[in-house]
């Protein structure tokens, strides 16, 4: 019998999830504290093909990865070690289904937490450019693709609009996805 791994916990002896997407505004968990963060050597960016969440196998839409390269500006979630272990399996399960193709690594980075100043441990899913998911469509053909994208969760175009309000409201612009969200044909 495999032990599982002790969860990635910082030296405060919190679980720390970096968010940047969906994540921000649906977290699906619970947590003691929410910071804004900043993660350096990766950015947010529509690189991965969905054909489940977001999407369909015959019209698959896109959903957010961590790509390298530049900084992102998130949330850190402060989860309390006694609920650490169920926090990870909720997120493998939400990020990495087993049924489905690993589009994400899950990976310890360190974020800046901008309201304190402190660095931590952050749990984050980063792209794994090797999946055949794994794209860079460029911003119109990005716009074109989350205009006509409806899955399991939903259309496309909410999942870009609420991450773009979600950022605002945070006082974050995002030059990425403000160009995709101004790229979008009107709904109809």
């Amino acid at each position: 019998m495999t032990v599982p791994a002790p969860p990635p916990l910082d030296a405060d002896g919190a679980l720390y999830v970096f968010a940047y997407g969906s994540l921000i505004w649906r977290p699906g968990f619970a947590y003691t504290g929410m910071h804004p963060a900043l993660l350096r050597g990766f950015h947010r960016r529509f690189c991965i093909w969905s054909r489940r969440y977001r999407g369909t196998p015959e019209a698959p839409g896109l959903v957010l990865g961590l790509d390298r390269g530049g900084s992102c500006r998130g949330v850190a979630f402060r989860v309390p070690e006694a609920d650490a272990a169920a926090v990870l399996d909720y997120l493998q399960e939400r990020e990495m289904p087993p049924s489905e193709e690993a589009v994400y690594e899950r990976r310890v980075l360190r974020v800046t937490l901008l309201d304190s100043g402190r660095e931590v441990r952050a749990v984050a899913f980063v792209a794994d450019r090797t999946r055949a998911s794994y794209c860079r469509p460029e911003a119109p053909a990005a716009a074109a693709t989350i205009a006509r994208g409806r899955g399991q969760m939903g259309c496309n175009r909410e999942y870009l609009l609420n991450t773009v309000a979600h950022l605002r409201a945070m006082g974050v612009r995002d030059a990425g996805l403000d160009r995709i969200a101004a790229l979008l044909p009107p709904p109809g």
